[in-house]
């Protein structure tokens, strides 16, 4: 059975996510309620990986116009209906304006510090959260324009319409990338360093960036591999895709091993007292397995895994290389945020439903998004070229 048309979503997956949901909400009320100290960084870690992953359909789809790609065009209905929960992740994030005083305390110097009263002013909620506001609306307003412009390609009846939508998504991915970049870093540092009062480190943004693209490409290959095994797409993920695919995941997975690295090893060879503190509580014996697991996660397992070429081109085992990743993902999450909150490493039930809502809400997002557009833009075949005007092509293969 193939189908390219319209994807629909079985009444029993969506009656399971629903339910996923609902739990999830009442774990939330039932662990503010009971322990907030607890639940406020669970929160944290969900909402920034939920936006990570949302975030990343944009990138992703910019990246492909900016470059030129051909190969993942019959793909790109995945990443919009990834993007599409950029809203739903934003107010997430939003929500934890109610528990500030436990994540994010305003006064980050001493009363010694001259600079005391501008990190008062700066990570005060005013500016932390109407930062935070802008930042996702400009995502969002990005993530509609790219969205748009893409199904308004698809109802061109002329070449010559179809290439002017081209042309549209192209600068709107020029726009995206340039201001992403600016945002994108400040957030990083408002919602994930400032939780470690004072630690400073100039390429953080640079790491969750590079986490960001493996993130963001893991979701993408697990979707797509799972959207053909159900019939789906069936000529468009063939295994010359999935060989794109699983170099993609591999290089960006290696790149983030590299940012890793770096950070790790400038801080260790500094040691300089107020950056060395991050990874001393980090590889102290509580935490050490958990700091070397984010590692073997992240890199290691996508690394050996895929490097066969054979592997790339397999959909079982790209299948589980974008789980472990996904995995991964938040297990970095929780090692950069969970350290400054409770003295050892544990994860309650309460914990797991949650993560658990959070990803069924992206995924009912997700899933309705792809519903509502054909699954295959128009300007795409069997293959996954991209058949278009010639104003459209690209000798570029990425």
């Amino acid at each position: 059975m193939t189908r390219h048309d319209r994807f629909v979503l079985g009444p029993r997956a969506r009656n399971v996510a629903w339910s996923l949901v609902v739990a999830g909400a009442a774990a939330i009320a039932a662990g503010l309620a009971v322990d907030p100290r607890r639940t406020w960084p669970n929160l944290l870690i969900d909402g920034f990986y939920t936006t990570a992953i949302a975030v990343a359909g944009v990138v992703f789809i910019a990246l492909q116009f900016l470059t030129g790609a051909t190969w993942n065009a019959g793909l790109r209905r995945i990443p919009e209906a990834l993007m599409a929960a950029l809203p739903a992740s934003g107010v997430m994030m939003l929500a934890l304006f109610f528990g500030r005083d436990w994540l994010y305390p305003a006064h980050r110097a001493g009363a010694d510090d001259a600079a005391a009263g501008a990190h008062v002013i700066y990570f005060g909620a005013p500016l932390f959260f109407g930062r935070m506001a802008l930042f996702v609306a400009v995502w969002v307003l990005f993530a509609r324009l790219i969205r748009r412009a893409s199904l308004q390609q698809d109802r061109q009846r002329d070449d010559e319409g179809a290439a002017r939508q081209h042309e549209r998504l192209i600068r709107y991915s020029a726009m995206f990338t340039v201001v992403f970049a600016i945002s994108f870093s400040i957030a990083s540092f408002d919602w994930l360093m400032s939780v470690v009062p004072r630690w400073t480190s100039t390429i953080f943004a640079v790491y969750w960036f590079a986490g960001v693209l493996a993130g963001g490409t893991a979701a993408i290959t697990l979707a797509a591999v799972l959207l053909n095994e159900r019939g789906y797409l069936a000529g468009i993920v063939d295994e010359e895709r999935l060989h794109d695919l699983g170099k993609l995941l591999l290089a960006f997975t290696t790149f983030w091993a590299y940012i890793w690295l770096s950070q790790y090893l400038l801080i260790w060879y500094g040691n300089v007292p107020e950056e060395a503190a991050y990874y001393a509580s980090r590889t102290s014996d509580r935490w050490i397995v958990l700091f070397l697991l984010n590692l073997v996660l992240n890199w290691v397992v996508p690394f050996f895994v895929l490097l066969p070429r054979d592997a790339k081109r397999s959909a079982r085992v790209l299948k589980w290389i974008a789980i472990v990743v996904l995995a991964g993902r938040w297990l970095d999450l929780y090692v950069t945020v969970m350290p400054e909150m409770i003295p050892a490493p544990s994860v309650r039930p309460l914990d797991v439903v949650i993560l658990c809502g959070y990803g069924a809400a992206v995924f009912l997002i997700a899933a309705r998004a792809l519903a509502s557009a054909p699954l295959v833009p128009r300007f795409a075949v069997a293959g996954g070229e991209h058949h278009a005007p010639a104003a459209m092509r690209s000798d570029h293969r990425v």
